[in-house]
């Protein structure tokens, strides 16, 4: 297999080029988590993997709780089956929160601060209330916690943010819906009905056989990055999964794959626009089969993974929307010293990201 190969059966797997689900929750379960720091980008990474699927649909499911937004894995947002979003918090966030002590330390947060705020959250949120962010920052500065950077601490809304973070991290609090252009926290206790639990190593197989069956081919330390967890566990997890996930050996590198999973596949010309922060990218330590070297820094800028055009399992370009009035305006940058990209290539996928939006596309 050739690293297009590798990208193309990724395009499937991450269902790209290939569409199996029918609900928002179905594809995040296949996935896993998906990255959701952007929250019209991680939207629209659920959308674009799903037959004709609308915003209103994702927005639909989070009301429904039937996928959740919160800090399960790297202390980075993504969306989660609402069914598993405990047991992920304790196989993978508890170890950021761990991480985090030094960062605590620095921003003068200690343990009497976190229980001090875990108990104005539960008296702000308490009997299905949801509240924005700088709503329960005012309660907090008045129980008396400070927000405002002092000496060497950040500012307030870093402070604030770990504070919020640490809660949801440690299974307290999630996202709930959002209030205008706000979004909103809620207890996950009441957000979220209590669903199964699974032990450490039925967690970790659970989420190797995920992580593979949708992301491969991929290897340990690509799953390592993408879940934080360290290469001796995601060892484990490769041995727990056993007959679920298969290996092979690419240009002398190890990769893990799906059991069930083809890795025959037809060229596949269709042109997609991905969200910044996707999983086809993001979700891997090493994106040489779907990146080409002299790309990198134009598909993502100090961390920053831009929305990016991707024909044939390659990323070519980037793209940005611009919306003037009820019209979205959809504007391509493909990247220098490859072929052309078709226009109605790029209009089609554009047509499916307006429908998506309930936008009409501009005619420019």
């Amino acid at each position: 297999m050739s690293g297009v190969d590798i990208a193309r059966v990724r395009l499937r797997n991450q269902q790209i080029a290939q569409q199996d689900f029918r609900t928002p929750a179905e594809v995040v379960s296949h996935l896993g988590a998906i990255q959701a720091q952007d929250y019209v980008g991680g939207k629209w990474a659920i959308g674009l993997r799903l037959p004709d699927a609308t915003e209103a649909d994702i927005e639909g499911a989070i009301a429904e709780r039937a996928i959740v937004r919160t800090w399960p894995m790297r202390g980075t947002l993504h969306f989660v089956p609402a069914g598993d979003v405990r047991w992920m918090l304790a196989l993978m966030a508890s170890r950021v929160v761990t991480g985090n002590a030094g960062r605590y330390r620095q921003l003068e947060l200690d343990e009497g601060t976190f229980e001090l705020a875990k108990d104005v959250l539960i008296r702000a949120l308490s009997g299905g209330n949801q509240l924005t962010r700088q709503a329960l920052y005012r309660l907090l500065v008045g129980a008396g916690i400070t927000l405002e950077g002092t000496g060497r601490l950040d500012s307030g809304q870093t402070r604030g943010l770990h504070i919020l973070a640490y809660h949801a991290q440690t299974g307290l609090i999630c996202y709930g819906l959002h209030q205008g252009k706000q979004p909103t926290f809620a207890l996950l206790d009441e957000w979220v009905p209590p669903a199964r639990t699974l032990e450490r190593e039925e967690a970790l197989a659970e989420l190797t056989k995920r992580y593979f069956t949708s992301h491969g081919p991929a290897t340990a330390p690509d799953f390592a990055w993408w879940s934080g967890l360290p290469l001796r566990d995601v060892r484990t997890g490769v041995e727990l999964a056993g007959a679920q996930i298969d290996h092979m050996e690419i240009d002398g590198v190890e990769y893990f794959i799906g059991a069930e999973t083809s890795v025959e596949i037809k060229h596949l010309p269709a042109l997609h626009l991905l969200p910044p922060f996707d999983e086809y990218t993001v979700a891997y330590r090493d994106r040489s089969a779907v990146v080409a070297t002299d790309h990198k820094g134009l598909a993502s800028s100090g961390g920053v993974f831009r929305p990016i055009i991707v024909v044939d399992g390659r990323v070519v370009g980037t793209w940005k929307a611009i919306v003037r009035k009820s019209a979205l305006d959809v504007i391509p940058a493909p990247f220098a010293g490859q072929s052309p990209i078709e226009e109605n290539a790029v209009c089609a996928a554009a047509k499916r990201y307006a429908d998506f939006r309930g936008l009409l596309l501009s005619s420019r």
